[in-house]
């Protein structure tokens, strides 16, 4: 059974930065592809980042591209995503995901397993 579990959100003012990790239980973490989606109150959950098991392979949302870097540790079996230039538009429950499949895949029915999320709210 796979296990997530997202750490690192808080309250930041725009303009900041913050850094989530993703702690993962499986033993084989460095076959899956893992993303990172957001979810604000009354939205739809949206995807934000993806990385594939090289971790070279990487694909952003048009509105995190060039502020937002995920990337990973196959040895610590961990997926982190750096959150700079943060707006209020940021404000989100970002939640990690596993993809089993291996391809970088966006939509969120493509990912198997979830975390049980962590808040980020950005302040103006």
């Amino acid at each position: 059974q796979v296990q997530l579990v997202e750490s690192g959100g808080g309250l930041v003012q725009a303009g900041g930065s913050l850094r989530l990790s993703c702690a993962a239980s499986m033993r084989t973490f460095s076959r899956y592809t893992m993303g990172w989606f957001r979810q604000a109150p009354g939205k739809e959950r949206e995807f934000v980042a993806a990385i594939r098991r090289s971790a070279i392979e990487t694909t952003y949302a048009a509105s995190v591209k060039g502020r937002f870097t995920i990337s990973r540790d196959n040895a610590q079996n961990t997926v982190y995503l750096q959150m700079n230039s943060l707006t209020p538009e940021d404000t989100a429950g970002y939640y990690c995901a596993a993809d089993c499949s291996g391809y970088l895949r966006r939509r969120v029915v493509d990912y198997d397993s979830w975390g049980q999320g962590t808040q980020v709210t950005v302040s103006s």
